[in-house]
């Protein structure tokens, strides 16, 4: 049966279909289509909580992982504007993007803090800053997070 090629489709297409298959993420991490997409709709709404509503910018600064594949998903389907930041830019050339794309909200790796601490006190944008973290230590840092990813 065709459907719209949209972003929601090509999560739930498979996840209706096939619930149970299982999605593996570098032999670390493992979900079905099932659990991601709860996932990905729990994520969805805590940024509609947060306020975040069609057209707004959401940036992510983080390495191709889980989490990033959910952003991926999770932004575009609240009418939101998913902006990937590149990493390898300077910090002046990501303040740039950051404040030009009118970024709301940021969600970073904790590997990234230092390029973000540089800048900080010069982004105009940004509400809300959410950590990804890979451990359990907390980040060391001036910045002040909304929360760490995996416990919102």
């Amino acid at each position: 049966m065709p459907y719209q090629l949209l972003i929601k489709n090509l999560l739930l297409n498979p996840a209706i279909k096939n619930p149970n298959q299982e999605i593996v993420y570098k032999d670390k991490l493992r979900f079905s289509y099932k659990e991601f997409t709860q996932r990905v709709h729990q994520l969805a709404n805590l940024l509609t909580n947060m306020g975040i509503k069609k057209g707004d910018t959401v940036a992510v600064m983080d390495y191709d992982s889980h989490r990033y594949l959910e952003l991926y998903f999770a932004i575009p389907m609240i009418g939101a504007i998913l902006h990937t930041v590149n990493v390898r830019l300077s910090p002046e050339q990501i303040l740039y993007t950051i404040d030009h794309a009118e970024d709301d909200i940021l969600f970073i790796n904790a590997d990234f803090i230092p390029i973000i601490e540089q800048i900080k006190g010069r982004i105009d944008t940004i509400k809300e800053y959410i950590l990804i973290s890979d451990d359990d230590q907390e980040a060391q840092s001036h910045i002040s997070f909304y929360g760490e990813y995996e416990e919102l």
